[in-house]
């Protein structure tokens, strides 16, 4: 919901970053911007999705042109995986956006010659997909390995190799130059650079935040053994080379590099797991439908899939509880509020304060909820007077003195103290100040700004 909330205000006028925050890179947020609402963001993604399955089937006939078999079951293991709540497949996350562009990378840098033209549109391409979310640009490295791995041992192949990659590089960098050169325009450079990229690099192993004093070695001892397992990996691939096909190396390479790139941060979250799809459902074919060595080999990186997984703990979301809620509501079994309460306790809440608040203020009302807050500025259409719209953006970026200064000099009409919130003195000053109680319902606390104009 948070995309939303931010797509919202970027459709009312506001510099992404500068007036509004979040830490990752702007074209999702553009996307929820061009939707309006959660209908047709889910309506966006399922086009988006597919196109990509179109993509990446051609893919799978250019990787094997005459095992159909294998095309139907890659096909349709790409689409499951991307499709059920299992790894949040209905949730519109930047992974199911980003994978798309690179896809359509891969496919045009296997099946078409390695011009001038081709090699800077796939680095467009990639760049596209980084600009959903930054770790994509690491498949890049995935073909800089295969293309390492595969060409002749001549120097002059591998000079061709540095050439392609300089106009892949190229390529990569046109559109960010361009969006920084957009953001400088509007005003939003330094907050642009700031949140978009340099925030990324505290992204890093940010699940282990208690660890930030230790020497750089013992704090990042977990990212570097993860880069030797990948150099590792690919140092395998170079060895047995000639025993190998070359699409088993290439999906060896894609998986090796995308399963670094899901773990820089070592955060469990399920769908960080799509930016590996692509090559795992290749494997998955393979494993289906090989008739030589590489079927059993396939058992190696689909395993290797496993072992993140297990050792972060990745979440797990259930997918037939998700469609026997759902049939359940669509068949009349259980109601809107039930349906709503089956997903998580706050859902009905959030609705709730939602309605109220569009009944009690106009559009351009500024309104401020303290807690987790993003999903009720989607849903209401409100935006705060502050730049951030999630609780924990608050507590990273920001303090509670700035948010009350903020709030002190352009004053929300509505404020709303959630049960689950943190203490916050001086919001609670400034509430019986200048504000009187409206609403309380369990534990959800709704104040109105105090104003002589009754009409207001």
């Amino acid at each position: 919901m948070i995309y939303l909330a931010l797509g919202q205000a970027i459709r009312r006028g506001l510099v992404l970053y500068r007036d509004i925050h979040d830490n990752k890179p702007p074209l999702l947020y553009f996307i929820a911007a061009i939707s309006g609402n959660l209908f047709w963001l889910r309506a966006i993604l399922a086009g988006w999705m597919m196109i990509t399955t179109i993509i990446f089937w051609k893919l799978t006939r250019a990787l094997f042109p005459k095992n159909i078999l294998f095309q139907k079951i890659s096909t349709i293991a790409f689409l499951v995986l991307t499709t059920l709540p299992l790894l949040e497949g209905q949730i519109a996350n930047a992974e199911l956006f980003m994978i798309g562009p690179t896809i359509l990378a891969f496919t045009i840098l296997i099946t078409k010659k390695n011009t001038v033209s081709n090699l800077l549109f796939t680095g467009f391409l990639f760049s596209i997909s980084a600009l959903f979310k930054i770790p994509a640009a690491f498949d890049i490295l995935a073909i800089f390995c295969f293309w390492i791995i595969t060409a002749r041992p001549k120097f002059t192949s591998y000079l061709k190799i540095i050439q392609k990659m300089a106009l892949i590089s190229t390529g990569f960098l046109i559109p960010i130059a361009i969006s920084l050169v957009w953001y400088y325009y509007r005003g939003g450079f330094r907050e642009y650079f700031t949140a978009a990229f340099l925030q990324n690099v505290g992204y890093l192993s940010s699940f282990r935040p208690d660890n930030v004093t230790d020497p750089f070695f013992v704090r990042n001892a977990p990212l570097i053994g993860r880069g030797v397992i990948v150099l590792l990996g690919v140092a395998i691939l170079f060895i047995f080379r000639k025993s190998l096909s070359k699409p088993y190396i290439l999906a060896s390479s894609w998986i090796l590099f995308g399963l670094f790139a899901i773990t820089l941060s070592e955060r469990p979250y399920p769908h960080y797991l799509i930016q590996i799809v692509p090559p795992l459902a290749i494997f998955i074919g393979l494993l289906a439908t090989s008739k030589n060595k590489e079927q059993s080999l396939s058992l190696i990186p689909l395993s290797l899939v496993l072992l993140p997984v297990l050792y972060y703990n990745f979440w797990y979301y259930p997918t037939g509880k998700y469609y026997l809620r759902f049939l359940e509501f669509a068949s009349g079994k259980i109601d809107k509020q039930e349906y709503f309460n089956r997903f998580e306790g706050n859902t009905n809440r959030n609705y709730l304060i939602s309605e109220m608040i569009k009944s009690i203020t106009k559009k351009t009302d500024k309104v401020f909820v303290w807690g987790n807050s993003s999903v009720i500025y989607a849903l209401s259409g409100r935006l705060p007077p502050i730049k951030y719209v999630a609780d924990y953006h608050i507590k990273d970026f920001s303090s509670q003195e700035e948010v009350l200064a903020s709030l002190q000099m352009d004053m929300p009409k509505i404020i709303i103290l959630l049960p689950e919130s943190e203490h916050f003195e001086g919001l609670v000053r400034l509430l019986h100040n200048s504000y009187r109680l409206i609403k309380v319902d369990d534990g959800t606390a709704v104040w109105s700004k105090i104003t002589n104009n009754a009409n207001n």
